[in-house]
Order: C-alpha cells, then sequence, then structure tokens
C-alpha cells in the first residue's frame, strides 16, 4: 500500500516538471485517438494478466502466487505511470488547456484533473485485480470497497503538495503585489514551503482521518484497555478511532499525529475482533513507540531532507542537460519540441532521484524504525511473545507470504526472527537503538553538507557562475541554428554586461541593433554602456546619446529617462540632464532613493 504513495508521488513529479510548449506533437483528433487507444490496450492487457493468474490460483503454490499478484500490481501500476508520462510529455494533453482562462488563474485545478486521470488508471489496475485478490486471499469486500480503500488510503500523500498549491494560488490572486513577488524568490519559496509543511504535519491528521471516514471508537473493554496502555505510556491523544481500510479486514493499527489535538489512534475492527487482550496491547504498543521514538517527527524531517536536496541538485540536473550533446542528437533525430525533451529529461532524473531517496535512503530508515517500534513492546512488558503471535496471525489471516520482501518494512519473518533474539538476549535491544541513533546522526550531517553545498550552488558566486555559463552555452546554440535571430544577441549582451564581458558586450548589442533597430531594450543597455563603461577606452558619449534619444522615442519609462539624463550628463548638457532625470523621478514606481540621487547629482554639475 505505501507503495502506492510512491506512484503518485511520481505522478505529481512528472506533471509539475513539464513545460507545456506552443506547438503539440500531434493534432486534436490524433491525440484522442491515441488516448483512447492507450486506455483500451492498458485496460484488456492488464485484465488478462489477472485472469490469467485466477486461473493458476487454484493449482499453484500459494506462497509463489502471492509474489506473482504482488507482482503483477506493481508492473501494472508502473505501466500506469508510462501511459501517464505518454499523456504529458508524448501527446502534449496539458498544452491543450493552457488557453483555458479558469486553468490559468489556478493552476491547481488543472493539476487536480491530471491526477485524477492517474487515479483512473489505478482504478482500472485494481478494479482488474480484484477477482485474483479476493479467491488469493479469501477476502470477502466487494470489489467497490477494495478500489475505494487502495484510493483513500494513498490519495492523502496529495494532501500537503494540494494545500501548498492552493493557497499559493490563492496568494497570487491577491490584489496585493508583495505577497506573490515575496514567493517568486528563493527566500519565498523556502518560508512558505516550511511553514505550511508545519501546518499540515500537525492538522493533516484531522482531515486525513476524516476523508478515511473513521469513527470513534465506542466505550467498552477495548477503548478501555487501549486507552488505559497511552496513559501508562504518557501518550497524549485526540482520539481512539475505527479504522475501516479495506472494510476493516485487516490486522493492522497506527498512529498519526505531531501534537496531542490532532493525534489519533487508528484500529482496525478486525484486530479487534481476532486477537487476544495481550495481543492487542502489544500492537498498541508497537504504535506508542513510533511516538515516544520521535519517528513522526524524523518522517517530517525526511521530507524536508528531500526538498533540500532537490534544492541543490536543481540546477547541477539542469547544467547536466544542457551540456550533454546526447540531448541535441535526441531533439534532432526525434523532431520533438526541444522544450519538452528538456522537460521530459529533467523530470526522468528527478524521478530517479526521488526513487533512490525513498526507495533507499528514506526506506532504510523507515524499516529500522518499525524494528525500533517492535522492540519497544519491551519497554513496557517483559515479553514480546504476544506481538510475535500477533505476526503470526497476520500471515495465517492474511494469506501474504512471511518472506514476503518490502522496502519499508522487514519482512515478517525478518521481524519474528529479531524479536525471538531480543528474547533470548537484550542485547540486541540496545544494539538496535543505538543503530538508529548514529544512522540519523549520520543523515544530519550529511543534510548540513548538502544544504552547505545548495546555498552555494543556489545564492553563492559559484552558483551564479554556472548559470551564467549554462546560458551562455544555450544562447551559443540556438545561435548556431538561428544566426539572424536579434532577440539571441541581445540575450549574450546582458549576460556579458552581468560577467562585465565588455568587448562582448559591445559586439552583441551592436550586433542585436543591425538585425532590429528599434528595440528599446538594446538601445536603453547600449546607451547606458556607452555612457558610464568602466573601460575608458570604449566609451562613446555622443553614440550613447544618440541611442538613448531614439530609445526614449520608443520607451518612455524611468529607467530609460534615467540613461538619457545620463548620456546627456556625460555630454557636458547639465540643464538637460536634470530635464530628464525630473521626468525619471516623476515616472519613476519603485527606487526612487536611486533616481533623487541621480538628480542631485545632475543639478550639482548645472552649479558649476
Amino acid at each position: 500500500m505505501f507503495g502506492n504513495f510512491i506512484y503518485f508521488i511520481i505522478v505529481l513529479l512528472i506533471y509539475l516538471t513539464y513545460q507545456p510548449s506552443d506547438e503539440t506533437n500531434f493534432s486534436g483528433l490524433e491525440t484522442v485517438t491515441l488516448f483512447i487507444g492507450f486506455i483500451l490496450l492498458f485496460f484488456f492487457f492488464t485484465a488478462f494478466l489477472f485472469r490469467r493468474l485466477e486461473r493458476r490460483i487454484a493449482n499453484g503454490e500459494f506462497a509463489r502466487l502471492d509474489a506473482q499478484f504482488h507482482s503483477i500490481l506493481m508492473r501494472q501500476s508502473i505501466m500506469a505511470i508510462l501511459i501517464f508520462a505518454i499523456d504529458i510529455y508524448g501527446l502534449s494533453l496539458p498544452s491543450f488547456f493552457i488557453d483555458i482562462p479558469l486553468f490559468a488563474a489556478i493552476p491547481t485545478l488543472e493539476a487536480l484533473l491530471f491526477l485524477g486521470l492517474f487515479v483512473f488508471y489505478l482504478a482500472l489496475v485494481w478494479a482488474c485485480a480484484y477477482g485474483s485478490y479476493k479467491k488469493l486471499y479469501r477476502s470477502d469486500i466487494s470489489q467497490k470497497t477494495y478500489v475505494l480503500s487502495n484510493i483513500t488510503f494513498s490519495v492523502p500523500v496529495l494532501l500537503p503538495w494540494l494545500i501548498l498549491s492552493g493557497f499559493a494560488d490563492l496568494i497570487k490572486a491577491l490584489p496585493f503585489e508583495w505577497p506573490a513577488r515575496f514567493l517568486e524568490t528563493t527566500e519565498g519559496e523556502i518560508t512558505y514551503f516550511l511553514i505550511f509543511l508545519l501546518a499540515v504535519a500537525i492538522v493533516g491528521p484531522s482531515m486525513i482521518q476524516k476523508f478515511w471516514r473513521c469513527k470513534p471508537l465506542e466505550a467498552g473493554e477495548h477503548r478501555q484497555r487501549i486507552a488505559s496502555l497511552c496513559h501508562r505510556a504518557g501518550i497524549a491523544y485526540a482520539d481512539i478511532l475505527y479504522w475501516p481500510i479495506f472494510g476493516g479486514k485487516m490486522i493492522t493499527a497506527g498512529v498519526m499525529g505531531l501534537i496531542k489535538k490532532f493525534r489519533y489512534i487508528l484500529v482496525t475492527p478486525s484486530l479487534l475482533r481476532l486477537l487476544e487482550p495481550e495481543e492487542i496491547d502489544a500492537v498498541i504498543a508497537h504504535e506508542i513507540g513510533h511516538v515516544k521514538r520521535k519517528h513522526l517527527i524524523f518522517y517530517l524531517l525526511f521530507f524536508v531532507g528531500y526538498m533540500l536536496l532537490s534544492y541543490m541538485i536543481f540546477d547541477i540536473i539542469l547544467f547536466g542537460i544542457v551540456y550533454a550533446e546526447p540531448v541535441y542528437w535526441l531533439i534532432n533525430k526525434t523532431g520533438f519540441d526541444q522544450t519538452t525533451i528538456f522537460s521530459a529529461l529533467f523530470s526522468l532524473v528527478i524521478i530517479i532521484v526521488f526513487l533512490v531517496y525513498f526507495r533507499f535512503i528514506f526506506g532504510f530508515y523507515m524499516r529500522n524504525f518499525e524494528r525500533q517500534a517492535d522492540i519497544f513492546v519491551y519497554s513496557l512488558f517483559d515479553s514480546a511473545q504476544p506481538l510475535i503471535s500477533t505476526l503470526k496471525k497476520i500471515v495465517t489471516t492474511s494469506g501474504q507470504s512471511a518472506d514476503r520482501p518490502n522496502w519499508h518494512h522487514f519482512s515478517i519473518r525478518q521481524r519474528i526472527d529479531y524479536l525471538n533474539k531480543c528474547e533470548t538476549d537484550p542485547r540486541w535491544i540496545r544494539r538496535h537503538n543505538q543503530k538508529v541513533k548514529k544512522s540519523i546522526g549520520i543523515y544530519l550531517l550529511g543534510m548540513l553538507l548538502i544544504g552547505f553545498v545548495g546555498y552555494h550552488l543556489n545564492l553563492g558566486d559559484i552558483g551564479s557562475q554556472l548559470n551564467q555559463s549554462v546560458l551562455e552555452k544555450v544562447i551559443v546554440r540556438e545561435l548556431q541554428k538561428s544566426p539572424d535571430n536579434p532577440n539571441l544577441y541581445r540575450l549574450m549582451g546582458d549576460l556579458y554586461y552581468e560577467r562585465k564581458d565588455y568587448a562582448g558586450v559591445k559586439d552583441a548589442y551592436e550586433k542585436a541593433l543591425e538585425l532590429r533597430l528599434d528595440d528599446p531594450h538594446v538601445l536603453n543597455n547600449l546607451a547606458w554602456f556607452y555612457a558610464t563603461c568602466e573601460e575608458p577606452s570604449l566609451r562613446d558619449p555622443q553614440r550613447a546619446l544618440l541611442l538613448a534619444k531614439m530609445a526614449i522615442e520608443l520607451d518612455r519609462s524611468s529607467h530609460v529617462y534615467d540613461t538619457l539624463a545620463e548620456s546627456y550628463f556625460v555630454n557636458g548638457l547639465s540643464m538637460e540632464a536634470i530635464q530628464a532625470g525630473e521626468q525619471a523621478l516623476k515616472l519613476a514606481k519603485g527606487n526612487r532613493s536611486y533616481y533623487k540621487k541621480q538628480l542631485d547629482k545632475f543639478r550639482q554639475a548645472g552649479e558649476q
């Protein structure tokens, strides 16, 4: 089930990293035909695989068929992701929605539409899998319950993104400029993310338990026993709830919530019905262990760590793609839009990083946190035998193999074996707790190092130089294809100006003017360059004034008037400089102190 969390996050990354292109790869009719065709092929192939498995269940070895069921389920879920990626990058579906005003104003709505498409694909997989699931695990839940349980268990992983994205859309729609401008800065993005991630982590459990349709456990022996154990362990909570996942047929429990007001203890009806009181105590002790060992806080920290890692490698990935010669070979060979190729490759690398991080790094800590929660039973009881017997019952009642691998849990057999070792030698308890403690220390040191590198790559001089180098390479490549494009020379001039490559500035801007004489941006920047260049040999006051006069005819903005005033000033025309400076100050909407200083300079020159 936790694998579904990964699938949803990957799909979200696929969608969010896509950059809509101006031209789609296929016409509207071709796109619709291919879209429907892929759905039908996917459905019939999935149905064929599970029906073939159903026919083998009666004669096959149960453990082997259990593994095959989960293998098919995983493969078809991955296939659903691939088809979704084809919809986004191959069929360019988001490009057909780009002109819809509602989606343009509230991008989160469009994202929800496409996430709903992926839910539809997974629902097809689960609907086809139901027959095999029912026979394999002797389940009596309905197909509707099976499909909806999978959906409702997995979808809440999108809750943090939904709230973050929805509030960002709301902020940008407000009639105030500063919140939107703040969100566009790196500091604003980080601050906004951390604040709302913390808020969602705190209040999210309250929304999730309602989404799962949990109901309070009625007063009685079970509730009293669970409450007594929590009180004994010093754990406060908001409520003890029935967890109706998969019709309540699973033997499982859970805990969610960072603080008392929004912390919930979850138990399934089957757990209360099939386990002995001591076994229920052991399961609840396991969940208490998660709280006492601060695992929920560490899970939040791991998500922040992933965002920090993504922040650090974002530019590295971009640099790698831009500098990779095979990328341009692929663009030329396939004929696909360059934007689509770049965003697809970027999305692919981001997804690989995500899988590696959560499958191997996060998975390592999840497995060891679960083991630490298992051995926490010894903090409340003398023996873990009731937990061991519970694990054996889970194998018996669910039909799953005790050796089935799991990326976020040790297998049931491994859990039982470790508990048996603790039964005979308590030193294994201390060893594992020390292992977890050291592992967390290593993780924190790693994140500090990543944060340090990420800061310098994104905000430091190294990052600035790399960005400039990448931009230059992109412009040079484009100039090779379009040598008469004045906009590319303008961009090159801007880049050289930032790098103080003054010879390059002059050549690039002059070439841009040669190709297009009515570009106010180039006229203004080149005029400022000739009037104020730090290299005296490159100054040309007379040409600066000529260009500034041409620019002001095309763009009567405050910064263009400032350039005109500076050009008058360097030519010794103080009165004209004062007049242009006054106009610049009059039109200025921001940074008025700069224009005042300029005007004072011109007036002082006029008094001499």
